[in-house]
């Protein structure tokens, strides 16, 4: 219940927050992902990375050395897009 009455007030605090988005623009949303396959010798980890934009404008990215170990580029892919 604590965590819940703290989310309100933050959400109370951020009225006034928001994005804006010039009138006319395409609002296309587009991701790219891409993965490096047992690019650390030492672990074969995966190091993973991905964009995401709304339209023409960069709305989050990521990148992440994944704790998995994949057998091959298909597998790092599929858990990369998971």
């Amino acid at each position: 219940m604590n965590a819940v009455k703290r989310i309100f007030r933050y959400l109370k605090g951020t009225m006034d927050f928001g994005l804006w988005y010039p009138k006319g623009e395409e609002f296309t949303s587009t991701s790219y992902t891409d993965v490096d396959w047992s690019g650390s010798i030492d672990d074969r980890n995966n190091t993973s990375g991905g964009g995401f934009f709304l339209g023409k404008y960069l709305m989050s990215w990521l990148s992440k050395n994944k704790p998995s170990i994949s057998l091959s580029t298909a597998e790092a892919k599929y858990i990369v897009v998971a």
